[in-house]
């Protein structure tokens, strides 16, 4: 065999196996890989890009609708590619050894044809293979086809169960926290309802809740643009609440399930630190609430019936657990195209204070 034909053979082999290779990553493997993607990283980037400009000129009505398509498309399109360069593969190393088919393919595109109908399956058998090795990349392909659908399948359904479970308390929380969701209403919520003994089981549940999404959404990224089925309500945004709410216990209020709440924070910085480091956010120490914005949450909790820490020393506290988290929740939100909720999002129009004093936009 002369040497273009082994290069096609050693070409499609090579190829196959990194494909091979980057879907047991990211589908087979059950954790994160900052790599993920190797094929469909840009096409996966450059997508979302596009859905996000697309959206900008939609009306508001629309835009949600239209984000939340991004997701369930991609997830599609991404075993699409890899369907697309198995084929491409499989075809280079059938062009290669077309001497051992009958009858020989006429020239690359009816080697790629063959490939297609062998990794579906549909071939109809105009081409045999004859050679050992045309045989065995036939029936290598064969196979690649039945476990990639056998794949799709099963990452779809884990797809949607983890997206199901993840939406569960997110609409829960809907009656305590308001729509979109509020760390504070959350808290006024549960005094005005006198539910502030159960603020500590309401912890709990959103601890189990982010242990579910650090694990599931690490693991499979494209979770993260599964868009909340509600108006008014984002899974950040709900998240983002929650944690505001165990800041506020923490920093600010006497005696509310502090416990709960600081085991909560623990968990819930482990997901952000996650995140920041999968999608590459740059760190920051911005509390993303102005002292003002403060001021008015004390001044609602105390009105509440709450027993609140001295003023000072409650803002002092706030700033330094916020400012963990405040920085990557925000640029989060932006990246995923969030609608605003109160502290989440984009707040660009807000003048706020920095650390040194001067006024600063954020959320850009």
């Amino acid at each position: 065999m002369e040497f273009a034909r082994w290069l096609e053979v050693a070409s499609g082999t090579l190829l196959v196996l990194l494909t091979i290779y980057d879907v047991f990553k990211s589908v087979v493997l059950p954790r994160p890989a900052i790599n993920k993607f190797v094929f469909v990283r840009q096409l996966f980037l450059a997508s979302w890009r596009l859905w996000k400009w697309i959206s900008e000129r939609l009306n508001p009505v629309r835009r949600e609708g239209w984000l939340a398509t991004f997701g369930p498309v991609l997830a599609i399109i991404m075993f699409a590619v890899w369907a697309l360069l198995f084929i491409i593969g499989y075809g280079l190393m059938i062009d290669g050894l077309r001497e051992e088919m009958r009858p020989v393919p006429g020239d690359f595109w009816e080697s790629i044809y063959f490939s297609a109908g062998t990794l579906v399956p549909l071939s109809y058998g105009d081409f045999v293979p004859e050679g050992v090795l045309a045989r065995l990349a036939t029936v290598a392909e064969s196979a690649t086809g039945v476990g990639v659908a056998a794949l799709a399948i099963t990452l779809l359904f884990s797809l949607y169960e983890s997206f199901q479970r993840r939406e569960e308390l997110v609409v829960t929380l809907d009656a305590l926290a308001g729509a979109p969701p509020s760390g504070l209403q959350m808290l006024e919520t549960a005094a005005e309802l006198d539910l502030r003994p159960k603020l500590a089981s309401t912890f709990d549940e959103w601890r189990d809740w982010m242990a579910a999404v650090l694990e599931s959404h690490l693991a499979y990224p494209i979770l993260f643009y599964f868009r909340s089925s509600h108006d008014n309500e984002a899974w950040l945004n709900s998240f983002g609440a929650v944690m505001d709410a165990a800041t506020l216990v923490i920093s600010t209020i006497d005696g509310e399930a502090e416990g709960s709440a600081r085991l909560t924070l623990t968990i819930g910085k482990h997901l952000v630190e996650d995140m920041s480091w999968f999608f590459g956010f740059t760190q920051s120490q911005d509390v993303g609430v102005d002292p003002s914005e403060f001021d008015e949450a004390y001044d609602r909790l105390k009105k509440s019936g709450y027993r609140c820490r001295p003023r000072d020393a409650a803002w002092e506290d706030f700033s330094r657990i916020r400012a963990r988290y405040a920085s990557a929740l925000n640029q989060s939100a932006k990246r995923f195209a969030i609608i605003p909720a109160q502290w989440i999002g984009d707040r660009s129009y807000i003048p706020h204070q920095s650390g040194r004093g001067r006024v600063r936009r954020v959320g850009r």
